[in-house]
């Protein structure tokens, strides 16, 4: 099994802002904190706790938040990546295309939905194909800037594969521009990261082609 290395972690400029010592928490303890000011939330804004359908939300949302859609916060969680020997030699572009994404903004919590299109040149080693979906899923689990999940998702895979050979593209709705603000449903964003061989523009165009077909 493969982990992310700590030179990936000290790169701070693309790590989650977290507090020190968070990760450390007991989920069990989070649960109870978030449940406990979630209900504060909801009896503000005027919401009937006793209703049979309302009482237990609090509880919901907590552990929705704790073991689902931010389990990415926790280093714990990443997914357990293999590697294997590319035996048989394999040089050209691997891409992996229209992984599902789904992850939060951290602006106003509300949902960014898309698809994720990676590619890598493999050298002495390859990735099984469900453990670039579950890279994916790791870091979007988490509240995100798609520009930050795009360039983590890159430099997760350098690192674990320990090549440069990278690219990255994202296209993703975001519901804070859809469901609130200026209420545009039909805009999607659209950021890219190409590192090593992907820089030439020849390689990144063919890859582009990709996305297309």
């Amino acid at each position: 099994m493969i982990s992310i290395s700590n030179e990936y972690y000290d790169k701070t400029n693309i790590e989650t802002p977290i507090c020190k010592g968070a990760i450390e928490v007991d989920d069990l303890e989070k649960i109870d904190k978030i449940a406990y000011h979630f209900e504060e939330i909801m009896s503000t804004l005027g919401l009937d706790l006793q209703d049979d359908s309302l009482k237990d939300t609090p509880l919901r949302v907590a552990k929705m938040y704790v073991q689902e859609i931010f389990s990415g916060l926790n280093p714990k969680n990443f997914p357990k990546i293999n590697l294997f020997d590319n035996k048989y030699g394999y040089s050209n572009m691997l891409v992996e295309k229209d992984i599902t994404l789904y992850s939060n903004c951290e602006h106003h919590f509300v949902p960014i939905i898309g698809k994720a299109h990676i590619a890598y040149i493999p050298k002495n080693k390859v990735i099984g194909l469900s453990k670039i979906n579950r890279l994916v899923q790791h870091f979007a689990q988490r509240p995100q800037v798609q520009e930050r999940l795009t360039m983590q998702i890159g430099e997760a895979l350098k690192d674990l594969l320990q090549l440069d050979d990278v690219a990255v593209v994202i296209e993703a709705d975001h519901l804070c521009v859809a469901s609130r603000g200026i209420r545009d449903t039909k805009s999607s964003t659209t950021t890219a990261y190409f590192s090593g061989k992907f820089e030439n523009e020849n390689i990144k165009q063919e890859f582009l082609l990709y996305l297309n077909k």
